[in-house]
């Protein structure tokens, strides 16, 4: 019955990771990330979750007759916010799963 004793051990110690997880996984769900484009010309602000929670551009970078290059600047800023969260996530939720050999889990 020795055996049983390291589960339970084992058990407590998952519960605790697990626990940490998920205060870690809300801390960065609460996280804002920001990123601009074109000198700061666009700028959308994301929160860990990826939802995006504003979007700024000033005055001078909309032109009717180039409308191509606004939706350049603003799909630029995007993907440069959502890979600043991507990367926060692998580094926070990564610890979590260091030698646990489970790709893709984050």
């Amino acid at each position: 019955m020795k055996g049983m004793g390291n589960m339970g051990n084992m058990m407590k110690q998952m519960q605790k990771m697990q626990k940490k997880m998920m205060k870690a996984q809300d801390e960065l769900h609460e996280m804002s990330f920001e990123a601009s484009a074109g000198g700061g010309m666009v700028t959308v602000v994301a929160n860990g979750k990826k939802e995006v929670t504003d979007v700024q551009i000033k005055e001078e970078v909309v032109d009717p007759d180039d409308i191509e290059m606004l939706q350049d600047l603003i799909l630029a800023a995007t993907n440069d916010v959502l890979n600043q969260i991507d990367e926060k996530t692998n580094e926070t939720m990564g610890q979590f799963t260091k030698g646990l050999n489970m790709p893709g889990m984050f």
